[in-house]
């Protein structure tokens, strides 16, 4: 699993770096066959402190792409909506790879 984690307008700290790890753990935990993870952390420039500070993150699985953004004044508290947003996609594309149909009964003659 390759990880990228980059930052816009912001210096990604090994702290910030170690948090955005452990906190990632949680989906490669649930779902095994992660091939890349790119995270970007911005801080806007907006005049408003509310939804300053942004996560991105893009996860490439095998067969699909999956994609989520967080926006919130505290970038931590963006990492965990993140994460948690990534870990419900996860979850259901895990739950469509999965075969859900069942053999018919053999008939019985």
């Amino acid at each position: 699993m390759n990880l990228t984690i980059s930052g816009h307008h912001l210096e990604v700290t090994p702290a910030l770096r170690s948090y955005v790890t452990t906190k990632l753990d949680r989906i490669t935990r649930h779902f095994e066959q992660v091939v890349d993870i790119k995270v970007l952390l911005t801080v806007e420039k907006q005049k408003e402190k509310e939804r300053r500070q942004r996560a991105e993150c893009r996860i490439h699985v095998k067969g699909n792409d999956l994609f989520a953004e967080s926006a919130h004044h505290d970038l931590y508290a963006a990492l965990d909506e993140l994460v948690d947003k990534l870990d419900r996609q996860v979850g259901r594309h895990k739950t469509r790879l999965q075969d859900h149909h069942c053999d018919a009964p053999k008939r019985v003659m």
